[in-house]
């Protein structure tokens, strides 16, 4: 939340999910969107944000939406898009000054990528412990959403990213993540 634009007419969530991060940006902007392919998550979504007036649901190509947003976000959902063409549509919906915030995913494949890779070997458990002290009941469970395994590594997207989105800012993170940020300019 620290990361959101100054101006906050609308935010776009592209691949909701269940709705968690469009509750949590509903109280900072007049319009949310949420966008997910998958049926059963775009549900969850409209469940979990049915009592939230300024979210709406959006069902179809995201890149359909007129827009502009002040904001777009994709948690884990980048490397499940044509790269090139997700990118572009995000600069084009984008208003000047607008922010693009994304957390993803991307296969070991450099020195540094690998580094990243043990230091989230040795904090996943610790961090799992903080956030879930006790074992869960069920035992373990498929996730809930539709997953892929990335296909580009960091260096290639970082390159993609640069060249759409010129100033953008990756960084490699615990957890197997990486962030991108980038304004557009006004």
């Amino acid at each position: 939340m620290v990361n959101l634009p100054d101006q906050r007419r609308a935010a776009l969530d592209v691949g909701c999910g269940r709705g968690e991060l469009l509750a949590a940006l509903s109280p900072h902007f007049a319009s949310v969107y949420g966008n997910d392919v998958d049926e059963e998550m775009r549900r969850a979504a409209a469940s979990r944000s049915a009592g939230l007036p300024n979210v709406t649901i959006h069902h179809g190509f995201w890149g359909d939406l007129s827009g502009p947003f002040d904001l777009v976000t994709m948690i884990a959902v980048l490397h499940h898009l044509d790269v090139a063409e997700a990118l572009e549509q995000v600069r084009r919906v984008l208003t000047p000054g607008g922010r693009f915030l994304a957390v993803g995913l991307a296969p070991a494949k450099s020195a540094v990528d690998h580094a990243w890779d043990v230091a989230s070997i040795v904090a996943n458990p610790v961090i799992g412990f903080v956030k879930h002290p006790w074992p869960s009941l069920q035992g373990p469970q498929p996730p809930p959403f539709p997953v892929a395994d990335p296909a580009i590594a960091f260096d290639e997207l970082r390159a993609r990213v640069v060249e759409v989105m010129p100033g953008a800012v990756m960084r490699h993170q615990l957890g197997f993540r990486h962030t991108i940020a980038w304004t557009k300019p006004a």
